[in-house]
């Protein structure tokens, strides 16, 4: 599952990137908990939360099995 979390994430990273920020995989836990770290523009954004629940959240529930939520840390 962790490559496959990994593979979405690349799609999302651009996105992140143009704004001047980025987005790091920190784990994936058997519960299906996906573990990320916002960089650069991004940490501390006040709109992070929302890029990790609306845009990686939904992009990994819907294209990975078994990923139940994603969390910043």
């Amino acid at each position: 599952m962790r490559e496959k979390v990994s593979e979405m994430l690349e799609k999302v990273r651009p996105i992140l990137q143009r704004d001047g920020g980025d987005v790091e995989l920190v784990d994936v836990n058997q519960d299906g908990v996906v573990l990320v770290k916002l960089k650069g523009a991004c940490q501390g954004c006040p709109g992070a939360t929302m890029t990790i629940k609306a845009v990686i959240e939904n992009l990994l529930v819907k294209e990975v099995p078994g990923v139940t939520q994603v969390i910043g840390i």
